[in-house]
């Protein structure tokens, strides 16, 4: 489980280190040329029913922390979606990564933790 920590707020936000990586890329892209874009999830079932918004911008400070020493392989579908999402009005929905496996995943299951 990795860690985003964001801007000066005492509340480290948790999230797989897969999902992270992924994240990572489109936050950092994003960021790179100076776009701003909010980035939404649903809260895990361990925390009061609801989800989290926070806004994105070039001067707030952000640290990815991973709990696995190796950088995983990224998936380039998934990093496009979340880029096209990070475009759109809504800013990026951190959703489970499109896996083509004989059983169906939700795309509502959250990948942040506690």
């Amino acid at each position: 489980m990795g860690t985003l920590y964001y801007g000066d707020s005492g509340t480290p936000i948790g999230i797989e280190d897969r999902a992270l990586a992924h994240v990572k890329f489109a936050i950092t892209t994003k960021l790179r040329r100076g776009e701003s874009f909010t980035l939404s999830w649903m809260h895990p079932d361990d925390q009061p029913r609801g989800r989290s918004t926070i806004w994105v911008h070039p001067t707030i400070p952000l640290r990815f922390v991973f709990d696995e020493p190796e950088a995983p392989e990224l998936n380039r579908e998934w990093i496009e979606d979340l880029l096209r999402s990070a475009n759109s009005t809504g800013g990026i929905l951190l959703v489970v990564e499109h896996i083509d496996t004989e059983e169906p995943r939700s795309d509502t299951q959250p990948v942040i933790a506690a």
